[in-house]
């Protein structure tokens, strides 16, 4: 169902006034920093001009984080500086990453990557209401996951008193999957865990809060079988290229399901690429084997 705050985008998934006042916020902020960079983002501002309630309530929603107050127009060309096109340098952008995940106030992300010559050199997942240890009910919710090529994936507090560097975990022995089950195979996860010998039940949440998961060793493999039903599927730009580098710069390894390289120069989906493997690298090549098999 649809609230007053959310329309349905023509895959039927919800859009809400988060995901454009986010989207708003963040191309204004780095086509300011970067006038010369394209981004390459999920929304469009097609469905708030067809909304007018909607489209006062995100205007509203952006002045309240804008210096001085905005116009709807102003709002609209902001959301649409994401209509970029894929080049030698851009960024891409999922302003709300899981978004059914914000709805039920469980996970979700903002994700942000700058790629260049096809590979992505700086990632950052934004991940409000997860936990700094995911075992521990009380610990402060809260992560930003920040990831520079060659340099690391340090985790931060959202109050900036907390900090560190992260690695994968060779130790840990359990997957993350999405709680979704449109959005892969969970069936031949299941299959794939029990030959590899993971016993543990899977970590189920929405958006690529997952990754940072993967990232700080509490979960050794992140899978997304394409789901039999949409076995053409192919994933967005947006949804993979941040916590793809969080992962491979804390020690990890991501690809395909057929272990392919991702691409993220074709254009706004990885046409080349079918679903996602991300692990601590150690399992890898034995998952990889298990899927072809």
């Amino acid at each position: 169902m649809v609230n007053t705050d959310t329309v349905e985008k023509a895959d039927r998934s919800p859009v809400t006034v988060a995901d454009f006042g986010s989207q708003a916020l963040i191309c204004q902020a780095v086509g300011e920093a970067f006038l010369e960079d394209a981004i390459v983002a999920e929304e469009d501002s097609q469905a708030l001009k067809e909304n007018p309630q909607l489209m006062q309530r995100v205007t509203g929603y952006v002045s309240s984080f804008a210096e001085g107050t905005v116009s709807t127009q102003t709002v609209c060309d902001w959301i649409d500086r994401g209509n970029g096109k894929v080049g030698e340098r851009f960024w891409t952008l999922d302003p709300i990453d899981g978004t059914k995940g914000f709805l039920r106030r469980d996970q979700y992300a903002i994700a942000l990557a700058l790629i260049i010559n096809g590979e992505v050199k700086l990632g950052v997942l934004g991940c409000p209401n997860l936990p700094q240890k995911l075992d521990t009910p009380r610990a402060q919710r809260g992560c930003l996951f920040v990831a520079e090529k060659d340099k690391g994936t340090r985790m931060l507090s959202l109050d900036k008193k907390f900090s560190e560097q992260i690695q994968i975990s060779l130790t840990t022995n359990r997957f993350a999957e999405s709680v979704e089950s449109s959005h892969s195979d969970l069936d031949a996860h299941a299959q794939i865990a029990q030959q590899v010998g993971i016993i543990e039940p899977p970590i189920r949440m929405d958006s690529q809060v997952k990754y940072g998961v993967l990232a700080r060793g509490e979960a050794s493999v992140y899978i997304r079988l394409p789901n039999p039903a949409t076995p053409d599927y192919r994933e967005c730009i947006w949804d993979h290229a941040a916590g793809l580098i969080v992962v491979e710069e804390a020690g990890g390894m991501v690809t395909d399901v057929d272990g392919r390289a991702l691409g993220f120069s074709q254009g706004r989906r990885m046409t080349v690429n079918r679903g996602i493997l991300a692990t601590n690298g150690e399992l890898h090549l034995q998952l990889l084997e298990c899927i072809r098999r």
